[in-house]
């Protein structure tokens, strides 16, 4: 019960500005319809006949179709769901590399690219180059093509940094790949609800997304989508609802790569959560975005003590809602744990699982204050965030 959960009893004012880790704040009806599906179906989908399994496989069908609409994928059976980026990620890069691969990736991802590619060179003997952004986190295309080599299998690429926010020549290297006849990944974690994406102008093979962040549902959703050129090895196996004779996994999609209960109750509210993007635009989330983040710029770029890390203000359409940022002579754990216990403004602090990308922007070991916006943070919101910085370089 919710009485159990430590938390502290709420007196304060509380300002969320944590959203490239999740965003707090979801549209009314994504939690509706998480109830709504608890309430009156609450079963397994291809397990019954019976009237609540039949509305499970139209749940399960229909976000699907949701999906495949918001991202332009043609074939909605090669939707896999999946609960986090992470797990998408590995099960692409899992089931598509083999013994001898070369992969190329950039000097901005996550650790969910990172630690799966080093343990498939260890157990795999796969190989990777890694092209540098500089430290502003751009990168340009021109290195990726000369990092590629006759082996190079797969490329692999993060839309937009969750440290810098900067976005990456996605078309750039998605055409590339596509001249060349190379698999492109893209980590889709900070852009997937709040960056329209379109998998098919984009060249994008492998779409690895999560439901919690820019698509603003439940966590435990997500998924992968695959483009129909290319195969993968299933990452686990077990019982489908389908080809139940069969002592093998069946082979087709998506069973093939959806073995056990699926978490329905996500689903449903990823479904709200997609047909409200849907519905009010996915640019309408960005306009959003793109003016809370200037705001912000603008008047943090003039805070003497306050240095900035990434683009600067005016690029903005370079970017997505994300911001780091240190306080001279001050550790980011330290600047943290201020602006939660005196004005109540809640960060991220530290190393944001991509020690890769601070190293580009030269920031590691310590990291970095990150602030991240989403849809229903406020222009108050913003203004109480900068004034709390000004005080805070002023003591």
């Amino acid at each position: 019960m919710l009485e159990s959960i430590p938390m502290k009893k709420k007196t304060r004012k509380e300002i969320y500005l944590d959203c490239a880790a999740t965003t707090r704040q979801k549209p009314p009806q994504v939690l509706k319809a998480v109830v709504q599906f608890a309430s009156e179906v609450g079963v397994s989908h291809g397990r019954g006949t019976y009237q609540p399994g039949i509305a499970a496989n139209e749940l399960v069908y229909g976000t699907r179709a949701s999906l495949a609409k918001l991202f332009n994928i043609q074939r909605s059976d090669r939707i896999l769901y999946m609960k986090n980026v992470t797990e998408a990620v590995n099960t692409a890069l899992k089931g598509f590399l083999k013994s001898g691969d070369h992969v190329v990736l950039s000097s901005l991802e996550h650790n969910a690219v990172i630690r799966p590619l080093n343990k498939l060179k260890a157990d795999r003997g796969i190989d990777y180059s890694i092209v540098p952004a500089n430290s502003l986190g751009r990168l340009n295309p021109y290195d990726f093509e000369q990092a590629l080599k006759p082996n190079t299998k797969l490329v692999c690429l993060v839309h937009a940094s969750n440290v810098v926010g900067t976005l990456s020549p996605v078309a750039e290297v998605g055409a590339l790949c596509a001249r060349k006849g190379i698999a492109f990944l893209v980590d889709a974690a900070q852009t997937a609800g709040v960056v329209p994406l379109d998998v098919q102008a984009l060249n994008i093979d492998f779409l690895a997304f999560t439901g919690h962040k820019g698509l603003m549902g439940p966590p435990g959703t997500g998924g992968l989508a695959v483009s129909s050129k290319w195969n993968l090895d299933s990452f686990i196996e077990g019982g489908t609802g389908s080809n139940s004779d069969s002592e093998e996994q069946p082979q087709q999609w998506p069973d093939k790569f959806e073995s056990g209960t699926q978490n329905y109750w996500g689903l449903a509210g990823l479904k709200a959560a997609v047909d409200f993007l849907l519905k009010t635009s996915v640019m309408a989330v960005r306009k959003k975005e793109e003016h809370l983040t200037a705001q912000f710029l603008k008047e943090v770029e003039g805070i003497k003590g306050i240095k900035l890390l990434g683009l600067p203000a005016g690029a903005e359409k370079e970017r997505v809602a994300v911001v780091s940022l240190n306080i001279e002579g001050k550790d980011p754990s330290e600047v943290g744990y201020e602006l939660d216990e005196r004005y109540g403004i809640m960060t991220r602090v530290g190393l944001h699982c991509a020690p890769l990308a601070h190293r580009t922007i030269g920031t590691y070991p310590i990291g970095t204050v990150r602030f991240s916006f989403g849809y229903y943070n406020t222009e108050k919101e913003i203004e109480t965030a900068v004034k709390a910085l000004k005080e805070m370089t002023k003591s």
